[in-house]
């Protein structure tokens, strides 16, 4: 019997759905692209999502989270889920992608050909599991998103696999012989407590771990369940993690339900009341193929803050090399090395070096093995993702190659930070229509207001605290059309006013482990819940339940005075904006 094909015709196809892909196609989308995105799993998050349950961290240290779509999709799920559920962190990312206007989602279905044709791809065939049909995509500009980097062998396409040798990027982390070893899988665990003792009967095929010296360096006490999803549990790294894949996940089962045995059967480790809750059977992949760009990041200009002339997005996690033996290798689970606190990204690692319509965003860019172990963590891939998408509407918008958005990179960048996207040593442009009014509120720091700045930095805090009900006035020399207000809040990046929960882990959007009686969290006191928007004096809308750190409000329309009248917080005495300007 032969399976149906339906064609599709999209300005941008996305591969994988994990935060590197969502981002990438909601940036492109609201961007103006038409965009498909193919996803091999029921739902979206990869890694992040309940098939996986890892932790989408990001950049180390205060004042330093990720903001742009990232932060967008942590605050609605902060929102609607107190107790971080992820039944509803699901629904949250599903939300986000499904009802985008301009994307057209293929969930359950597999890509596994193309079509290349004078060093472009003209299209992509997915199968999908629920239907048995094939899809067919057809575009102008590919996003390859899948981690694994599924197009590289469809398309012909420059990548790398394994270690560098320490000398090809003078690398002090990398080994002195170039090898395909690379950092392992995992299948994690959750469990939670309870108020009673409960036993645990592992299965026959479990791993035995009987010494407790198999475990000195693994954290897996209860006192340690608080901030501790076993991500240690990692096995993989030399072997091949695409082609070996089910193998390795056997593996990895085998040592999770044996690490749980000897949690609650081997030694004292007073886990009486603790019951396994959840085992993963889905492995979360830290390294496969990477892509060659026209420029490969390395450990030293990590370690130099990166620099870069076509900065698009920023790391901050340390360079966090796993062994690849992973739970086999005697000592420490990992080897960090020294970062700053954060590093630029450069566009150039985000699209192929020989094909021309090829991009890619996550822990597939053109990275070396060291440069990866610090940009592959999944707050700084949604970062990448929202910067290839948007890259990639703009590239459409212009008739260009990705390589051709690099000729205006300013362009790219404005829409980024316009989008909340942070950018290091970089300020936002305030429009000269907005520069040249005249500023009136009831505080004396209000041009912060348009300082371009949305966030705090080491030079100050860059917000206003404005008194709830007061206003804030721009006052035009003559009246003037004014297109959209945008107005940035205060999220708390640094998350010090919410409560309830497990503080340890108050910054991360989901839980791993959960204690008896665990309140549930509350949502960032600094937030503006009500505000008001008014033009010459008239109301332009009034927001009853804002959740969001970046309001983009149309206006269209002739305007002679433009006033923010915040109402209410979440908690806080005065409303915190960091910006609130017009074009």
């Amino acid at each position: 019997m032969s399976c149906k094909v339906h064609e599709h015709r999209a300005d941008v196809c996305v591969v994988g759905g994990g935060f590197a892909g969502m981002c990438a196609a909601i940036a492109a989308a609201r961007h103006g692209a038409k965009v498909a995105i193919l996803h091999d799993r029921p739902m979206f998050g990869g890694n992040a999502s309940s098939e996986v349950r890892m932790w989408p961290m990001g950049a180390k240290g205060r004042n330093l989270r990720e903001t742009g779509l990232f932060e967008e999709i942590v605050l609605a799920n902060m929102y609607r889920n107190p107790t971080r559920a992820y039944g509803i962190w699901d629904s949250v990312l599903y939300e986000k992608v499904k009802f985008q206007e301009g994307i057209t989602c293929f969930l359950n279905c597999s890509v596994f050909d193309a079509q290349t044709e004078d060093g472009k791809i003209r299209w992509v065939m997915g199968w999908q599991t629920t239907t048995y049909q094939h899809h067919k995509i057809w575009a102008d500009i590919f996003i390859d998103c899948s981690g694994d980097s599924i197009l590289a062998e469809l398309c012909g396409a420059e990548y790398r696999f394994g270690r560098e040798a320490a000398s090809e990027f003078d690398e002090s982390a990398a080994p002195t012989c170039a090898d395909r070893k690379t950092m392992g899988n995992s299948c994690l665990i959750q469990v939670r407590e309870t108020p009673v003792s409960i036993s645990f009967t592992p299965p026959k095929w479990a791993r035995s771990i009987q010494s407790e010296e198999q475990m000195a360096t693994r954290p897996h006490l209860p006192d340690q369940f608080r901030d501790n999803n076993f991500w240690w549990m990692e096995l993989g790294g030399e072997k091949d993690t695409i082609e070996d894949a089910e193998e390795i996940r056997d593996e990895l089962l085998a040592l999770s339900f044996g690490v749980w045995d000897h949690i609650k059967n081997h030694g004292d480790h007073h886990a009486d009341r603790w019951e396994l809750d959840w085992a993963g059977f889905l492995p979360g992949k830290r390294e496969s193929r990477r892509y060659v760009g026209d420029h490969i990041l390395s450990q030293k200009e990590v370690q130099a803050g990166g620099k870069f002339d076509d900065v698009i997005a920023y790391g901050g996690w340390q360079i966090d090399n796993h062994p690849p033996a992973g739970f086999d290798h005697k000592g420490e689970p990992t080897t960090y090395y020294p970062c700053p606190p954060c590093f630029g990204i450069p566009y150039r690692c985000l699209y192929s070096k020989n094909i021309d319509n090829l991009m890619f965003a996550g822990r597939n860019i053109s990275v070396t093995h060291v440069a990866m172990a610090a940009s592959r963590v999944m707050a700084t891939c949604a970062l990448l993702g929202q910067a290839a998408g948007t890259a990639a509407a703009l590239a459409i918008k212009e008739g260009v190659s990705p390589r051709g958005v690099l000729k205006n990179i300013r362009t790219l960048q404005k829409a980024l930070m316009d989008d909340d996207s942070y950018l290091p040593e970089h300020t936002r442009e305030i429009s000269p229509l907005c520069r040249s009014a005249q500023l009136e509120g009831e505080t004396a720091e209000a041009e912060i207001l348009r300082n371009g700045l949305d966030r705090p930095t080491e030079s100050g805090s860059n917000l206003v605290e404005v008194p709830l009900g007061s206003e804030i006035t721009y006052r035009l020399a003559k009246e003037s059309f004014v297109k959209c207000a945008r107005i940035v809040f205060d999220s708390d990046l640094n998350r010090d006013t919410v409560k309830g929960g497990i503080q340890e882990v108050r910054d991360c959007p989901t839980l791993c482990n959960r204690p008896l009686n665990m309140e549930p969290y509350t949502f960032p006191a600094t937030m503006v819940k009500k505000f008001e928007l008014l033009a010459n004096g008239e109301m332009l809308c009034a927001v009853e339940e804002n959740h969001q750190r970046l309001v983009k409000i149309e206006i269209d329309r002739p305007v002679k005075t433009l006033t923010l009248r915040p109402i209410s917080t979440y908690g806080s005495g005065q409303a915190r904006i960091f910006s609130f300007d017009f074009e």
